[in-house]
Formats: C-alpha cells, structure tokens, sequence
C-alpha cells in the first residue's frame, strides 16, 4: 500500500500541512521538525506526489463557491446572492477573488476535485453541506486541502457554519403554543433534506416539551414552494379535523399556504395561524404580515468566508464550527392573544 502523506503525519506526530510544508522547504517550520519529518519519508520510502507538492504551493488567490445548477431552488434565490455578497466582503479586502463553479455532475472528468483542486485553480473552497458528499470530504481531507461547508455536517469532523434550525423549530411552535394554538401542521420539506431534519426536529421538541403528542398526518413533505403550501394547505382544509396553525418550511410555501387560507375564507389568526421559516421576500408585505424566523444569510456567508481564511491560514488548529442564532419576528398572522381570540 502506497504511504501517504498523512500516514507521515500520524508517525511524527505532527499535522499534515505541516508535513507538506516540509516537502516545500517552508521557513515557517523548524529546522528540528523538518529533520524529524524527512527521516520518516525515509525510514517509510514516502515518495510525494507531484499533486500534493502543487497543492502545498497554492496560491492562485481564487476562493470557489460550489453550486450544483440541477438544484435551480439552490442559487435561484436571493439568499445565495446573500450569501455570496456575505463571503466576498471578507475575502475581497484580502485581495480573493471569488470563482463560482457549478458540480458537474454528468461529466466525471471535469468533477470539481480534478478541475479546481488538483488544478490548483483555487486556494480554499465553500459548498452548501446539501451537495458536499462523504466521499468529497474523504478526499479534500486527503489531500489537506481547506474548505468549510454551510450547514451543519456531523459525518466527519469538518469545518462548518450554520445558523440553528432546530433551535428556530422550536422557536416557531413555542410561539404558536404561547398564543393558545395545539393542533400545529409542519409544511414543506423532504425527509433527507438536512435542513428539514433540523426544522423538523425542533418543531417537534416544542410539542414534547409542551406535552402534545407528535401525529405523522401533521407533516406534510414536499418541495417547499408555492403550489406545494397551497396545495398541501388546501387539503389539510378540506379534511375532517384541519389543524389551528402551521410552520411553514420557508416563505414560498408559507405564501402558497396563505392564498389556500384566505380562498377559503378562513380567519388568520382567528381561526388558523401561520408562521415561518425565513422572512424574506413576503413575510413582511402579506396579509396579514407573517411572523417569521429571520435568518441573515448575509451574516452566515461573511462567517463561512472567515472560517475558511481561518482554516487556510492556521491548518493545525482543531476545526472550527459555528451555531449562528435566529431571531423571531412576530406579526399579526399568529397573536391570537393581542387581538383577543383565545
């Protein structure tokens, strides 16, 4: 089996950038480790490769920004241009440029570890936890490259940042829960999708902990658009027992869900209540306004482009992850108390 440069790493006890430092000569390492490190290429008959000797060489000065162009919902929305803008003010002022580059996924020769990493086009690298695989984050542990996934990724000891959506889960029903609501449905979302786990999770600690019973029939999975709120919604309204309230997935499914409302000529939040997940663009220009969870993806970006200068800079330190809080925004589609509807 061929050596590696972390199996080096493991037999001197150091890290494995510091191992590719060694093989580039850097004055940042002593001249001791260096001595230490070379024996052990010896002893181990470690020949590098011409690839890790690049990579320990990066210096294009190009961050990429991973995007899959199948999932049209991932970039055709103004929280990745947040995103976006968020990350660029941290790497601009440092002189990064920022090089948006799409999966690949029909075209296995051009796969993004061979185009941009292998390549040396780029120094470091962010990608949405939906679309960073398992077998990725083996393979850019393998070759020391830096990168940091936005959202939360527990497989392996990654570097992340995430805001916390079971925390905002539980924060929407809480509030539902206050204003006197009991039967809450939970719209949109798939079940593999991370971020529906974590929404859905808190939603359901929230009725545990008020000691509700969870009923499976109270969600309802889909893609969390438009068509699916108003369709799910509609249904839900046409049953036997429709619930008294909602948390919708994210804005679109929470608009689709009040236009099925409001042709029905229910009372918001008389006789139903609406909250949501994410406050741009609607929550604050229906009718009624939409309580809602405010996410600064913004924020979120100008945290994962940091992360990443971090983990570029100081290899060796243990990875860094980042829970970032939400903040509920209450409006009038769920205080039944304020309007005296109890």
């Amino acid at each position: 089996m061929k050596v590696t440069i972390q199996d080096i790493a493991k037999a001197a006890n150091v890290a494995k950038s510091t191992v590719s430092k060694v093989l580039n000569d850097s004055p940042k390492i002593s001249k001791e480790t260096k001595t230490r490190v070379r024996e052990i290429m010896e002893q181990m008959n470690y020949t590098p490769s011409s690839i890790a000797t690049r990579l320990a060489k990066r210096s294009s000065h190009n961050i990429g920004m991973l995007i899959d162009m199948a999932r049209e919902s991932e970039y055709m929305n103004p929280f990745f241009l947040n995103i976006i803008s968020g990350i660029e003010s941290v790497i601009g002022p440092m002189k990064y440029e920022l090089t948006i580059a799409n999966m690949q996924q029909d075209d296995p020769e051009r796969n993004v570890i061979n185009r941009l990493v292998r390549s040396g086009r780029i120094d470091g690298l962010i990608a949405n936890n939906a679309i960073m695989s398992e077998d990725m984050v083996k393979t850019l542990n393998s070759l020391d490259f830096p990168f940091v996934t936005i959202g939360e990724f527990h497989s392996f000891p990654v570097p992340w940042a995430d805001y916390d959506n079971a925390e905002g889960g539980r924060m929407l029903t809480g509030h539902l829960l206050d204003e006197g609501y009991r039967d809450i449905a939970f719209i949109g979302g798939e079940p593999l999708e991370r971020i529906f786990t974590k929404r859905h999770q808190g939603y359901r600690q929230a009725l545990l902990e008020a000691g509700i019973p969870y009923r499976e029939d109270r969600t309802i999975h889909g893609v969390a658009d438009e068509n699916h709120g108003y369709q799910a919604v509609l249904e839900l309204l046409r049953s036997d027992h429709p619930p008294d309230s909602l948390v919708c997935m994210n804005n679109y499914s929470a608009f689709g869900a009040l236009k099925a409302i409001q042709q029905a000529g229910i009372a918001i939040p008389g006789e139903i209540g609406i909250a949501t997940f994410d406050d741009y663009p609607f929550s604050p220009h229906t009718n009624p306004p939409l309580t809602s969870l405010f996410i600064d993806t913004f924020q979120l970006g100008a945290t994962a482009g940091r992360m990443l200068i971090e983990v570029m800079n100081q290899p060796d330190l243990p990875y860094p992850s980042l829970l970032l809080q939400p903040k509920l925004n209450i409006r009038e589609s769920t205080l039944k108390r304020k309007a005296g509807l109890e």
